[in-house]
């Protein structure tokens, strides 16, 4: 149990979160606004963005497919039409801004904004354009289904494993076609190496592990990235992302696990980083330095980039689809048949 001095203390964060968030929403400014087309049992997608007009279009594709009805995209000084795209999107809201992205703890205060002031009731959906949702029959249901049986079982979020994806050959050479499926290049993943542990304070999991802790932190693996997540959440007045997605207040919608010995419903975030177009990007990274960690992450892959090494080793297994990664443990159907 949580001593109460310590729920005090995440509550009066929860607070200063979402006042701090409201105030970040002065940083935003409209270029299209087409909330007034939501309906209020559309599922709502979320995202920030900075030059990524070469993925935006599979991912459209993959999203409008699974069941997202409307998406609400924040662009971050993009300079390659990634802004005009999303502009053109009949089914898409965009806001621009050219402040920090750091200084708004990584995008998250915009988007804890905007799923504060659309969001709210709806079941939401936070991914960066680089992660691609796959559940238990997510090859034949689609996200509605999903969201019907967790209102129906009173679950109110939905965790997601993030899944480093990566090519036998070396990440330069991993090369995409804008509009290609991203995964026709990134066909394997590691089958296991990840470690969990308990997050007591927020009450959930910590996970870390796959090829970037092995490979690119390898010398300090406890600074390896979180590859927990919680991506659909049911958000309600008071929700507020903590960091990126990996937590949430309040806590309860961190219990994505059952500690009585059942299993809750959880799925994977396929993560598509590692094409050639991460070489880009990492330069452009480590002249913004507007990641967590003065850019570490950055810094190890431009060390990592120009070897000729792959990610690939003992662990390495082809992708199959989403039975594969249940009979591997990185989800669970839970009681979701």
């Amino acid at each position: 149990m949580l001593g109460v001095l310590k729920r005090l203390r995440l509550r009066l964060r929860r607070r200063r979160l979402q006042l701090r968030a409201l105030r970040k929403l002065a940083e935003l400014s409209v270029r299209q606004d087409r909330t007034a087309d939501t309906s209020p049992e559309d599922i709502l997608l979320f995202a920030t963005v900075r030059n990524e007009a070469d993925r935006l279009p599979y991912f459209f594709d993959y999203y409008r497919r699974l069941g997202v009805d409307r998406f609400f995209f924040v662009d971050n000084g993009s300079d390659d039409g990634t802004r005009e795209w999303l502009e053109a999107q009949p089914d898409t809201s965009v806001w621009t801004t050219t402040a920090s992205y750091k200084r708004a703890r990584f995008g998250c205060d915009w988007i804890n904004g905007l799923l504060a002031r659309h969001g709210r009731g709806h079941w939401v959906l936070v991914v960066d354009v680089d992660e691609f949702l796959v559940y238990p029959h997510s090859d034949v249901r689609p996200l509605r289904a999903l969201t019907e049986w967790l209102d129906a079982s009173a679950v109110k979020s939905f965790a997601a494993m993030l899944v480093d994806m990566y090519s036998t050959r070396p990440i330069e050479e991993a090369r995409y076609t804008p509009g290609q499926n991203p995964f026709e290049v990134l066909d394997h993943f590691d089958s296991g190496n990840y470690s969990i542990k308990r997050d007591w304070t927020h009450d959930g999991l910590w996970i870390q592990g796959g090829p970037r802790m092995r490979v690119l932190f390898d010398e300090s693996p406890d600074q390896a990235p979180a590859l927990n997540k919680i991506p659909l959440v049911k958000w309600s007045r008071g929700t507020v992302y903590l960091s990126s997605t990996h937590s949430l207040l309040p806590r309860g919608l961190n219990r994505v696990y059952d500690e009585w010995g059942g299993e809750k419903p959880s799925g994977c975030l396929l993560h598509a980083k590692f094409l050639n177009l991460l070489t880009d990007k990492a330069e452009e990274e480590m002249l913004r330095r507007q990641h967590y960690a003065g850019s570490r992450e950055y810094i190890a892959y431009r060390a990592r980039l120009g070897q000729g090494r792959s990610l690939q080793n003992e662990w390495s297994v082809r992708y199959r689809g989403w039975r594969q990664l249940e009979q591997l443990g990185l989800m669970s159907s839970g009681g979701w048949i």
